[in-house]
């Protein structure tokens, strides 16, 4: 896995609902702006310092259990998916996966890490 920073961040949720992460993303911005929704696909804008930054939820990604939420850009507080894992998992007290690494080509696929508790394992996630 590289050392740079992700160009963008996407974390997956265990059993929050879109308000309980709404309210984690208004405690780790400064503001947070919604933008639209479309169903189960809601576009916001976070404020981080000086950078907006563009934010998508999506309620259940992986069965009704995870909600995908996608940074699309590098210029959150976090340099890496795991990063953003763990704070979520601290603030939100539940599950967070993130992929194991950047994307790069040859990588599993199917690795991610699972945070919870203060911990993250590596494991093979397969639907």
């Amino acid at each position: 896995m590289t050392d740079q920073r992700h160009p963008d961040i996407e974390i997956y949720v265990k059993n929050c609902s879109r308000e309980q992460i709404e309210e984690w993303l208004r405690s780790s911005a400064e503001a947070v702006e919604f933008l639209s929704s479309k169903g189960q696909i809601h576009e916001l804008s976070l404020q981080f310092g000086s950078e907006s930054v563009a934010v998508m939820i999506h309620e259940k990604v992986a069965g009704k259990a995870w909600t995908s939420v996608w940074f699309k850009s590098d210029k959150t507080p976090w340099e890496k998916d795991l990063d953003c894992a763990h704070a979520a998992s601290e603030g939100l007290a539940t599950q967070i996966r993130c992929i194991a690494s950047g994307w790069n080509d040859g990588d599993d696929p199917d690795e991610y890490w699972k945070v919870e508790n203060g911990n993250a394992e590596k494991i093979q996630w397969q639907n």
